[in-house]
């Protein structure tokens, strides 16, 4: 699997409860947010990020009862979105979280902390 050209915009550093989006942080923080609105893909997303470095697509596959084809898809929909990345070896793929990634998300949703009154 060759690696793909992944274009990501991590100029959203503002959370949203301190500052608007622009138009194209916007499109790029709905992207992120279509990818992880799947269940499939949220929970692709959970088992890649809480395995600790990166992880067998033939380890993955078992723990859900669609297709092979059908996860490459919703693996390839969370590439896309700049949240995993991967490598082919020999027969398999592996895929590992992208932290920064990520973290930009982290950072878009954090909520400041209440003053003391």
């Amino acid at each position: 699997m060759p690696k793909q050209e992944l274009v990501v915009l991590n100029t959203c550093c503002t959370p949203i409860s301190e500052a608007a989006l622009d138009p194209a942080q916007a499109a790029d923080g709905a992207a992120v947010f279509k990818a992880l609105a799947d269940p499939i893909r949220l929970r692709l997303m959970s088992i890649i990020a809480s395995a600790g470095d990166e992880v067998c697509v033939c380890d993955i596959t078992p723990n859900f009862d669609v297709s092979g084809p059908t996860i490459s898809h919703h693996l390839k929909v969370l590439r896309e979105a700049g949240l995993v990345d991967c490598e082919r070896r020999g027969t398999w793929v592996y895929y590992w979280p992208l932290p920064e990634r990520l973290t930009w998300l982290s950072n878009l949703l954090s909520v400041p902390a209440p003053t003391a009154v």
